[in-house]
């Protein structure tokens, strides 16, 4: 069993932490619940930094939650989360109390998410992206680092993140690691815990509907013949299909879209998309994406010069 890395709970603690080795820093943030896509986080930062430092934050930002949202029954597991945080190589989890992220309360000065954070999410969960990308900004302050690792699962929350970054001058690496799944295809989530066995079953046509989508992509004429709108067909079909189940889904959304500002794709669209969908499934939303690229058009051929000449 490796070390148990150092557990910092206020600002000096982490401080104190963090200069205990020297080397690159790379920080992965997580709101607790750890999992194995918590732990592939981290071994990626590991991995990164070599012999440098990672640091994990734990931390259930209240500023996230809405009204009627699941707050207050948002599974703390602070001992488990050390053990796996050990496993997968950190060297130290700062976990600090509210109060020590925002002394005063709520903070007056907010970060604002601007229109790529009224979008998908952002319309179902007004406020939600403001408040993850003013804890985000007070904990990239506060850890320092070099890099900072983010799951591509939340793929709105990653692209509004690189965005912060970019626009605000923020003197550090932004990296998007690989959605994890379990074997049957569900993406790997803390509240995948609240699903009932049957449940469980209805969450599945998730990811299934987002395999159909990409499935028609890549084998339409080789992958250069589907356009956006069959992508769309075969993922609805598949939640179509879903909604005789017991539960059936509540779809909130599936959307394909420009992952640079999350507005709809039109037919004639190249390049990278994102394919996301969101759902209630009995109490517990869930969501989940996949990445596609649409090829450009077909090179002309090129002309045979050499053929049809003189003799």
């Amino acid at each position: 069993m490796p070390p148990a890395p150092a557990l910092a709970r206020t600002e000096r603690e982490y401080a104190a932490a963090r200069s205990a080795r020297s080397g690159e820093l790379a920080v992965v943030m997580t709101m607790g619940a750890l999992h194995e896509g918590h732990a592939s986080l981290i071994r990626a930062a590991r991995d990164r930094v070599k012999n440098g430092r990672v640091a994990v934050t734990v931390f259930v930002n209240p500023l996230q939650f809405g009204a009627g949202e699941d707050l207050e029954r948002y599974p703390r597991t602070l001992e488990a989360d050390l053990r796996l945080a050990a496993e997968a190589g950190a060297d130290v989890v700062y976990a600090p109390a509210v109060e020590e992220v925002y002394p005063g309360g709520e903070p007056q000065v907010r970060i604002t998410a601007g229109p790529m954070g009224e979008r998908l999410e952002g319309a179902s969960r007004p406020g939600h992206f403001d408040g993850m990308l003013t804890v985000v900004a007070k904990l990239l302050h506060l850890t320092a680092p070099d890099v900072a690792f983010y799951g591509e699962k939340d793929a709105q929350q990653l692209a509004l993140i690189r965005r912060m970054v970019r626009d605000l001058n923020f003197p550090v690496e932004i990296v998007g690691a690989p959605t994890v799944r379990e074997d049957d295809g569900l993406a790997l989530s803390s509240r995948n815990r609240y699903l009932a066995p049957a449940e469980r079953t209805t969450a599945l046509a998730l990811s299934r509907a987002l395999f159909a989508g990409r499935e028609a992509l890549t084998t339409a004429d080789g992958g250069t013949g589907a356009t956006p709108a069959a992508v769309r067909a075969a993922a609805r079909a598949v939640l179509a299909e879903a909604a005789r189940l017991d539960p059936p889904p509540a779809l909130d959304y599936l959307a394909l879209v420009d992952p640079a500002d999350f507005t709809e794709i039109a037919g004639d669209h190249t390049g990278e998309a994102v394919l996301a969908v969101a759902a209630k499934v009995g109490a517990t939303r869930l969501i989940d994406n996949v990445r596609l690229t649409f090829p450009g058009p077909p090179a002309p051929p090129t002309p045979d010069t050499h053929a049809g000449g003189p003799a």
